[in-house]
C-alpha cells in the first residue's frame, strides 16, 4: 500500500486500524522531556504513541496526551507489560497500574514486552499462557483494542497459540537497516501478525554509517527519513524516537519520495551496520 500521511495505516487481523508510523518513547526521560516530545509529535501529526511500563514515562505520556488537545479517540496508544509481571493475576494488576499512570480506561494495543524473562526462565511458557489469558479478558472487555507481543520468535509464539483463543495481532521487534530478522518476519506474516519496527534508526548508530549517508545524499533526505521510508517499503510499521521538535516533524515527512527496490535491498543487506537483535532467551532481565 502507498501511504500518503501519518494517519494512513495498517489494518490488523481483527480489523483495527493502526497508523503507519508510531512515535517511540524508549529512553525518553520521564517528566518535561517526555511531555514536550509527545506533545511535539502530536502537533506534527502523529496519532500513534508507543510507550511501556519499563520506560518509566507512562505518566508523562498520559499527561502529554491530555494537554495536547487531541481527543483520546484519535490517538492509537500502545503500552507493554514488563517482565516482572508475567502470569494471570500479575498481568491484570499491571494493566490497572499502567491505565492509572496513562490516565486512560483503555489501550489501543497491549504487548507482552519479552517472551522469556530471567525470572521466569524455568516456566516461561506457563507464565506467558497466564498473561495471555489476562490479555484476552481485557480484550473481550474492551479495555484493549488489540493484543500482541514483542521480541517473540516462532519458538515463543507457537506455545502461546496452543492455549490462545485470540492470536497475537502484532509483534514488535528490532528492525532497522542491516537487522531484518527474516525468519521471524516471514513466520509472522504467514500468521497475519503485523511487524512493528522498534529502534528503526538503529539506536542512533545508523547516523555514523557512511553508507547510509550516501543514500541520504542520493535522495536529498536525512538518514532518519531514509530509514523510516525503508521500513515502510519493507512493510514494517516504524516507531522512530526523538526529543527534538524539528527532528520529530522531519521524521514524519517521508511520504513524498520512494526508495528504489534495488536500494531497499542494499540497505537491508548492510548486516550489523547499526547492531543486531538480542536473543530473548539469554537476556539478563
Amino acid at each position: 500500500m502507498a501511504y500518503t500521511s501519518l494517519t494512513d495505516g495498517f489494518t490488523l487481523s481483527n480489523g483495527v486500524k493502526i497508523p503507519c508510523i508510531g512515535f517511540g518513547t524508549w529512553q525518553t526521560p520521564d517528566g518535561e522531556t517526555a511531555v514536550s516530545s509527545v506533545k511535539a509529535a502530536l502537533k506534527a501529526g502523529y496519532r500513534h504513541i508507543d510507550t511501556a511500563a519499563i520506560y518509566g514515562n507512562e505518566e508523562s505520556v498520559g499527561r502529554a496526551i491530555k494537554e495536547s488537545g487531541v481527543p483520546r479517540g484519535e490517538i492509537f496508544l500502545t503500552t507493554k507489560l514488563w517482565n516482572a509481571e508475567h502470569g494471570y493475576e500479575a498481568t491484570l494488576r499491571a494493566f490497572e497500574e499502567s491505565a492509572k499512570k496513562l490516565g486512560t480506561g483503555y489501550f489501543d494495543l497491549y504487548l507482552i514486552h519479552w517472551p522469556n524473562p530471567a525470572a521466569f526462565r524455568s516456566n516461561w511458557q506457563e507464565a506467558n499462557a497466564g498473561t495471555w489469558k489476562a490479555f484476552e479478558e481485557l480484550y473481550r472487555a474492551g479495555k484493549v483494542k488489540a493484543i500482541g507481543v514483542s521480541n517473540f520468535h516462532q519458538r515463543h509464539i507457537e506455545p502461546l497459540l496452543k492455549t490462545a483463543a485470540v492470536a497475537p495481532q502484532v509483534n514488535q521487534i528490532r528492525l532497522c537497516p542491516g537487522c531484518t530478522q527474516d525468519a521471524v518476519v516471514t513466520y509472522c506474516r504467514g500468521k497475519g501478525i503485523l511487524l512493528e519496527a522498534y529502534s528503526p534508526l538503529g539506536v542512533g548508530k545508523i547516523f555514523a554509517a557512511p553508507e547510509m549517508q550516501s543514500f541520504a545524499d542520493k535522495y536529498h533526505r536525512s538518514v532518519a527519513q531514509v530509514c523510516i521510508r525503508w521500513s515502510l517499503q519493507r512493510g514494517y510499521l516504524p516507531l522512530p524516537k526523538s526529543v527534538t521538535p524539528q527532528r520529530i516533524a522531519e521524521n514524519a515527512q517521508v511520504f513524498d519520495f520512494e526508495l528504489s527496490a534495488e536500494d531497499v535491498e542494499k540497505i537491508a543487506g548492510l548486516t550489523g551496520i547499526a547492531g543486531l537483535d538480542q536473543n530473548p532467551d539469554t537476556t539478563s532481565f
